[in-house]
């Protein structure tokens, strides 16, 4: 719909629906009938629904007009972030891309690329999770299959996601894929190039991560023969000394054998410790090269005195990631430590290095140890391994 009143803008709009939010929130339900419970209800999740295509139509008004660099921000996903505050822009993006008309580069608007979708979401029938679900089907379709398959394609789903759960959404679309594409003939290395991924998430509150992805079957092969390897029973045990390190086939067969037994690891756990073992390797072999952005190649960590001598709280590495005390101090064991010296107790450093203009590493260093893990700039989430820092000057909120 269309605003035509004279002077009516978005944001007055909005303004309104504070004012009514406000009545919906002090209205006393206890007088409502019980169809009248339920119909609020409905009505209520129809209009959150509804909301979330909105939000997508507001969003990208801003990407259309440029705001993020304009705001000073490295990215329309950190505008999100932190000036919009939404706490997964890359979903946001996604159904963006998907959902949201978008201009050519000739200026022309384009219809949206799951205009049934769109449309679901806009009238509230679906909600972002269920436009998801059927975008992920829908990206699995081989490149090779016709346009107007694809399109017939979209609107089945778009319709089953009016009636349907995520969960179920994804065994139709199971059976949809199969359908189109019944001896998996279709699909090519063009298909797999642009299906391959690899996210690791950030930390949650027990510090852990979720590492997840498609592999391409090269990858999938190469990472099979190392889980073979390194993974093995008894293979790289963290929490027993006398277990082998490394390739299986290089360890001591007595030693690997008595390892094997006392072994109690899940596969699972049996690969997350091979993984480990192999990143250890590669980044202690010299692997990584001889630095990265000024700093050394290796996992660098501050941890305050205090934390130390009291063996409490986390530590920081240069990437931004938290370690417990005891990792660290399993870690110190083959550490360089580096001392940050700084006056008083304050944050003043006492000694940083030359005059040159692009910073050395004792001076990064120093750095690191005085502003932490994270740019300095309001509203920049890039860890220190991320950073330069011999600008000038700083340029609106995203200039480190």
């Amino acid at each position: 719909m269309t605003s035509t009143n004279v002077g009516e803008t978005a944001v007055s709009l909005y303004g309104e629906l504070d004012e009514l939010l406000d009545r919906i929130a002090a209205h006393n339900a206890t007088a409502d009938s019980y169809q009248d419970t339920i119909a609020a209800a409905e009505a209520h999740e129809r209009s959150a629904r509804r909301m979330s295509y909105l939000g997508l139509q507001r969003v990208m008004e801003c990407n259309d007009r440029g705001v993020a660099g304009l705001e000073g921000y490295r990215s329309i996903n950190d505008f999100m972030a932190f000036a919009l505050r939404i706490t997964d822009p890359g979903r946001r993006r996604k159904l963006m891309f998907h959902l949201m008309p978008m201009y050519s580069l000739t200026g022309e608007l384009l219809a949206p690329k799951c205009p049934n979708l769109a449309a679901a979401l806009a009238d509230g029938a679906i909600g972002p999770d269920h436009a998801i679900t059927v975008i992920d089907i829908l990206t699995k379709i081989p490149a090779a299959v016709d346009p107007e398959v694809r399109a017939a394609a979209e609107a089945e789903m778009a319709e089953h996601a009016r009636s349907f759960m995520p969960q179920e959404l994804k065994v139709l679309g199971a059976d949809l894929l199969a359908r189109i594409d019944p001896g998996g003939t279709l699909t090519d290395d063009k298909d797999r190039r642009r299906q391959r991924s690899l996210y690791l998430s950030k930390q949650d509150t027990q510090l852990m991560a979720t590492l997840e992805g498609h592999l391409d079957p090269a990858t999938t092969a190469l990472l099979r023969l190392v889980l073979d390897a390194w993974a093995a029973p008894g293979m790289n045990v963290p929490d027993d000394p006398d277990s082998p390190r490394g390739n299986h086939n290089d360890a001591d067969p007595e030693a690997l054998k008595a390892a094997a037994r006392r072994d109690r690891r899940t596969q699972a756990q049996r690969n997350h410790d091979a993984l480990h073992a192999l990143l250890k390797a590669v980044a202690d072999g010299g692997l990584l090269g001889k630095s990265h952005r000024g700093l050394p190649p290796h996992l660098i960590v501050t941890i305050s005195e205090t934390a130390l001598r009291e063996r409490a709280g986390v530590a920081t590495t240069a990437g931004g990631d938290l370690l417990p005390i005891s990792e660290v101090i399993e870690l110190a064991a083959d550490a360089h430590p580096h001392l940050a010296v700084f006056t008083g107790h304050s944050a003043e450093p006492l000694y940083l290095g030359d005059g040159h203009r692009l910073a050395n590493q004792a001076q990064r260093m120093m750095l690191l140890a005085r502003d932490g893990a994270v740019c300095t700039c309001p509203g920049c989430s890039q860890p220190f391994t991320h950073l330069e820092v011999h600008h000038a000057e700083k340029i609106g909120p995203m200039a480190g």
